[in-house]
């Protein structure tokens, strides 16, 4: 088995994996726009490529873990033009269905292979390999990316037709929101019952109540410190706008889901676009300080 991948976009996301990939046993051919995380993962000894069509030329499957759609279509673009025999190439980002159609096409007609593959997990899980990949599309190429997939992740399933994966990472996304504004509310109304909060983090995590973003999220919200971001409040408003617009096409309601936008944007408003999602605790604060008989955020 040839155990060459790319990976395009060594961000957060794809840094973490490459690094992982790298300590058990893969060749990562590895390009980004940054200099930076050029730098940085090639001392993590991924062999950074010149440019997209280097990665194509290498690597039989290629990773793609980019911020936007305009990203991903220019790298989908440069792999079709790139001349080679056919690729797999496995889309990590998180985009909506359209988008995914259009990249998948563009692939498509140069004779590659796109499978839709978006992670549920944070930048913190994935150094950790505790990610979840919903690959859709072809289940032959699904069943190729297999020991890949396993050496980055804790679990990965396919879920059928190309999308079905990006649905799923809507649903999860969709609770992942929730949670986070949930788990901000409920350690104010802890703070101010006067709980020692670093025991409300110990003692509810593990319990009936605890989620995995209480997990992660409450001890920043404790520490009031946001940063290195696990998940930029400014990337997020990019997955919240996906959600809604999904809950629309397939015309279901989504309530709670809707109360959590505005608590986003605020936090969006009070310039805390580049620290981590937790940061929705400072928003909820000040608004309760500001009117203590409510929580809602009337911003749009």
């Amino acid at each position: 088995m040839d155990r060459t991948v790319g990976i395009v976009g060594l961000g957060i996301m794809g840094g973490a994996i490459a690094h992982n990939l790298v300590d058990r046993g893969w060749r990562v051919v590895g390009f980004d726009i940054t200099t930076a995380r050029r730098a940085e993962l090639a001392l993590a000894n991924v062999v950074i490529a010149d440019d997209v069509g280097q990665v194509a030329r290498d690597a039989p499957i290629i990773m793609t873990s980019l911020p936007s759609p305009v990203a991903v279509e220019e790298v989908a673009q440069e792999i079709a033009n790139s001349g080679q025999s056919p690729r797999i190439v496995v889309e990590l980002s998180t985009l909506s269905i359209a988008d995914k159609l259009r990249i998948e096409a563009i692939l498509k007609k140069a004779g590659h292979i796109a499978l839709d593959c978006p992670l549920s997990g944070t930048g913190a899980q994935a150094k950790n390999r505790d990610l979840v990949v919903y690959a859709s599309g072809d289940n032959d190429a699904i069943a190729k990316c297999a020991d890949l997939f396993s050496d980055f992740a804790k679990q990965s399933a396919a879920l059928g037709k190309f999308g079905n994966g990006s649905r799923m990472k809507f649903i999860a996304n969709h609770l992942v929101a929730i949670h986070n504004v949930a788990t901000a509310e409920a350690m104010i109304l802890a703070e101010r019952a006067g709980l020692d909060p670093k025991m409300v983090v110990d003692m509810v995590g593990p319990g009936a109540g605890g989620s995995r973003m209480f997990q992660m999220r409450a001890p920043m919200m404790v520490k009031g410190a946001y940063e290195p971001a696990t998940m930029k409040v400014s990337t997020w408003q990019k997955d919240m706008a996906i959600i809604a617009e999904f809950a629309n096409d397939v015309g279901c309601a989504t309530p709670l889901f809707t109360l959590t936008r505005p608590v986003y944007a605020e936090a969006m408003a009070m310039g805390l676009g580049d620290q981590d999602t937790a940061a929705v605790f400072e928003v909820l604060k000040r608004t309760i300080a500001r009117d203590p008989g409510s929580a809602v955020v009337h911003r749009k």
